[in-house]
């Protein structure tokens, strides 16, 4: 991804229906384009995904590996806003942010979630989620500390798939710098109208400032 080339789509999922789901709620359409892309990076054990769209790209693309039943990880790197407590149901606090201060241990910040519906068959454990707990104005701080490449260390040795749903690239305060050497392979999750005009463009500086290079876009909400 070099010059003004655009980034290749690589999944067009549906995304929530205004008022209605949540951005975990993935409809049977939009399993086969995911299992498509997580078989062309099987090879790939740790995945950082960013965009307008992050949170929804990154529950889209663990639920569907962890359907295949793949054992995964899914760990919120948002510290600014989190998100995934709310969109799952699932506890605010610990997360990410208390485990790196060394106020949580690494059992009391995996919460399970059990997958339910035919689409989730060959699925033979529960998707661990880290949520990223309470906010934190210094996310890049955070990140590079040796305790965030110690959490990660430990999720990749324990799991087959770990998805890191980090912030978008314009609102990371430095930490996507720091969460990119980490990871086996960058997607970019976004809506339709961020891949166009100047809002594509600007994506695609941000993400070329990143020492991992992206792979392509997974589209949300793309109809």
């Amino acid at each position: 991804m070099r010059g003004r080339r655009k980034l290749p789509v690589l999944a067009e999922i549906s995304g929530p229906a205004p008022g209605e789901a949540r951005a975990w709620s993935l409809r049977r359409a939009d399993l086969e384009p995911l299992a498509r892309l997580q078989g062309s990076m099987e090879e790939e054990r740790v995945v950082l995904v960013s965009g307008d769209e992050s949170l929804a790209g990154g529950i889209a693309f663990a639920g569907a590996a962890s359907a295949a039943g793949r054992r995964t990880a899914l760990l919120e790197c948002d510290l600014v806003l989190p998100r995934l407590a709310a969109e799952l149901g699932l506890a605010p606090t610990p997360g990410l942010h208390e485990y790196l201060r060394w106020e949580a241990t690494a059992p009391e910040i995996l919460q399970p979630l059990i997958l339910a519906g035919p689409a989730a068959a060959r699925a033979s454990h529960p998707l661990v989620c880290v949520v990223a707990g309470r906010g934190a104005p210094d996310p890049a701080t955070l990140v590079n500390l040796e305790s965030f490449r110690h959490a990660l260390a430990k999720l990749r040795a324990g799991y087959d798939l770990v998805v890191l749903a980090g912030p978008a690239p314009e609102s990371s305060h430095g930490a996507l710098e720091a969460m990119a050497p980490q990871a086996d392979a960058l997607l970019a999750a976004v809506s339709p109208a961020a891949l166009r005009g100047r809002a594509g463009r600007e994506l695609r500086a941000g993400l070329r400032r990143l020492p991992t290079a992206a792979r392509g876009a997974i589209v949300v909400g793309a109809g």
